[in-house]
Formats: C-alpha cells, structure tokens, sequence
C-alpha cells in the first residue's frame, strides 16, 4: 500500500500527519506506526497523528506515540493538527476538536497555533519535585547545570522509577532564567528520549512554576531545545483555567511512502 502522509513540526517537536477521513490507515497497527516513525528505515518523527471526521467538533485528532502506542494528549501535536486542518482547508482560523482528553478550542494566525489545554485542579508537591497531569502526566524537577546532564539517562530513571514504574511518566528538566522565563528539556515516555520540544510538558512546567510562586505572572516563556513556546492562563481558588499553549506549527514536507 502506497500511504499519503504530511511532515509537520511545531518547535522541533515532529510528527508525521495523515488524513484519514476515509478511514483508510490501518489504526491498531503498532508495527507499522512505530516503522513510520522509526528515523532510519522510515519517515521518522516523534509521534504520528491521524485527522479524521468527528459528528460533533470540526475533526478528532488521534494522536500515537513513536513506539507504536496509541497516547494520551499532545500539545504540539495539537498545535500542528490545527496547522494541517487549516492546510486541508478542514478549518479556517479557529476551530474545536476533539482529541483522547476530550474538546479543544485552538486559532490559527499564518504559522503560529493557540491551542487551549485542559483545565488543571491538582498539583501534587513532593519532596524534590512537583508531578501534574496537563493531559498527559508530568514530573518536574530543577536542574541547574540544564546543559551539562545525561538527559536519557536521568529521564529514563525517573520514567521507570517509584513512583511511576511501566505506566511511566514524562519528565521535565527546568532552570529558572527570570520571573517570567524557564528553560525546560524534556524527556517523553513513548519516544523514550529527549524531544526538541513538548507542549504538554511546558504546559506542567510553566503550572509548576508559579504554584511553586517562582513566577507570579499569568503568561510565561519557555525556551527549549527547537526554540520557544508561551503558556498563558488564570488562576481560580480551586484550579488552573483558560490554559493556552502557543507557538508555531509549520509543514516540513509532504510525501508518499509504500506500508
């Protein structure tokens, strides 16, 4: 089988895009998801994702891992889900989908996607460092030597590590550069790596920061490994709402590939 696919990219964080509206992709096939996204043999990306109809939103966004897996929410594959739904002509310059944590509201301005994340209502503070699901699940930590560490190997320790064990967790690596930006590397569960980039990480951090009070503004920069993204949102007497991630989103390449 000959599959279409586009390449997008939302700050070095990448993924392959397809269409399947007609249903065509094979969904429960891990093997061929993963040789997708493998770098050597396939197209090579960090998760890929699939923009099909939904009854009730503008599409439904079905986000896999570069392992294969099917995921839990992903905010730059969200942001450039958007980017191609604009592309396709699916949408003009503000939508709502449906991704695997339900509605998403998003706009669109050229190459830059506001994506709006779920509302946050726990932060867990432990000794060391904070842990928060912003969609997907995410530890927090300080790391002040942020350029000089063994990402991988720490990452992964955390990872599999008490008190996450298989299920896992992402893990955030942060320095405090001023009270309104962080320098964030990031370790994802899936890709089992460091990624460029991870907007429902930055998402955490960007939380994490000002429940910890090292930020006491509402709109955040975060500066990571393929570039720059910003967090804005409030904060009611019970939870974090009105959350948005923002950055661009931008298509790489399209192409065709024999599965």
């Amino acid at each position: 089988m000959i599959q279409s696919f586009y390449k997008y990219q939302g700050t070095g964080n990448d993924f392959v895009l397809i269409d399947n509206r007609q249903l065509q992709f094979s969904k429960n096939d891990t093997k061929l998801v993963n040789h997708l996204c493998d770098r050597k043999f396939g197209i090579g990306a960090d998760g890929l994702i699939l923009l099909e109809h939904d009854a009730e939103y503008d599409f439904k966004m079905v986000y896999y891992n570069a392992d294969g897996n099917e995921s839990t929410m992903c905010g730059n594959g969200g942001r450039c889900i958007v980017a191609f739904a604009n592309f396709l002509g699916v949408i003009k310059n503000e939508t709502t989908f449906r991704a695997i944590d339900g509605k998403h509201y998003a706009t669109i301005d050229g190459d830059v996607v506001n994506l709006q994340m779920q509302d946050v209502s726990s932060i867990e503070q432990h000794d060391g460092y904070v842990f928060l699901d912003t969609g997907s699940p995410h530890h927090v930590v300080f790391k002040e030597e942020i350029n000089q560490f063994n990402i991988q190997k720490e990452g992964a320790a955390i990872r599999y590590g008490a008190p996450y064990f298989e299920e896992g967790t992402n893990v955030n690596f942060v320095k405090k550069l001023s009270d309104t930006e962080f320098r964030v590397r990031t370790y994802e569960r899936g890709v089992e790596d460091e990624t460029l980039s991870c907007g429902t990480g930055v998402t955490a951090v960007a939380l994490a920061m000002h429940h910890l009070h090292e930020t006491t503004a509402n709109k955040v920069t975060l500066q990571v490994e393929g570039g720059a993204l910003q967090v804005s949102f409030e904060r009611d007497a019970t939870s974090y709402k009105n959350i948005f991630l923002k950055g661009k989103a931008t298509q790489v390449f399209k192409g065709e590939i024999s599965c």
